[in-house]
């Protein structure tokens, strides 16, 4: 098996679907769409691109376990929790609840536009753990042509077991997720670091559907993703790829389209 395998996972393939007020892709098992194929990736067990239209949202609803993150492309994303949490997260806001034993919550659009946003959820590595709450703030121009740790591991360099800080939001496992908006023409890199057990990495990144959305073939901003397999794969925006490459490899991200494109990168386990 080649050291660096790359495995597209395109935007028209995800889950879809369209409530009206809810427009929503999945790219793992989630809700009505339940996928053997794509069910979770390590510790990364939801990423769903939501577009929630003003004035509506996800009413008061229950979690335990999953330690869930939300990510706001653009427009207002308004959180409430049984914890006494009320937070009004707008773009390049991270807000990460650690559901642990329990808790309610609701999110919604705030003001008079839609809210374009991604939601994550993790496994955690540790079961029972006491709900928790956190939120962080990123500007474009930290994400100007670099890659930002927005999630990161409890106990990792950096990150701070804090409601708010800087550095990334703490997640109880083995997963780091980082943020990019990469210009036109430029590349990037990305190493793969050694995993807690065994040798092979894993990786996922998604292209952010910045330029609207669209249900069907992937369009607007694009990247080329190569690696030390000397292959190149393409992907648009709403598509994604899964990536395992043994520890140190690298990958190369270079924005060949002609607007800035935002990504999510992912190394789990």
């Amino acid at each position: 098996m080649s050291s660096f395998q790359v495995i597209p996972r395109r935007s028209d393939e995800r889950g879809n679907a369209d409530h009206g007020w809810l427009k929503t892709f999945h790219t793992f098992s989630f809700a009505m769409y339940q996928t053997q194929e794509h069910n979770q990736f390590g510790h990364l067990r939801v990423l769903n691109e939501d577009r929630v239209q003003a004035h509506t949202g996800f009413g008061t609803h229950g979690h335990k376990e999953f330690e869930i993150f939300s990510y706001v492309v653009s427009g207002q994303l308004e959180h409430r929790d049984s914890m006494g949490n009320v937070e009004i997260l707008e773009r390049g806001d991270v807000q990460m609840t650690s559901a642990g034993t329990g808790i309610r919550h609701s999110e919604k659009a705030y003001g008079d536009k839609q809210v374009h946003f991604l939601q994550m959820w993790s496994t955690p590595s540790t079961s029972n753990l006491s709900p928790a709450y956190y939120t962080r703030h990123f500007t474009d121009e930290e994400k100007r042509d670099k890659w930002v740790r927005i999630v990161a591991p409890v106990g990792s360099d950096g990150v701070e077991d804090k409601r708010d800080s800087s550095g990334p939001a703490p997640v109880h496992s083995p997963l780091t997720a980082f943020a990019i908006l990469l210009s036109p023409g430029k590349s990037i890199s990305h190493t793969f670091p050694t995993p807690y057990h065994g040798t092979t990495s894993k990786g996922y990144i998604h292209l952010v559907q910045k330029s609207g959305y669209n249900p069907g073939k992937a369009n607007g901003g694009q990247v080329n993703l190569a690696g030390n397999n000397n292959s190149v794969t393409k992907l648009w925006e709403g598509d994604g790829a899964y990536i395992t490459a043994h520890a140190g490899a690298e990958l190369t991200v270079t924005n060949t389209g002609d607007t800035t494109v935002e990504i999510i990168l992912f190394d789990v386990e």
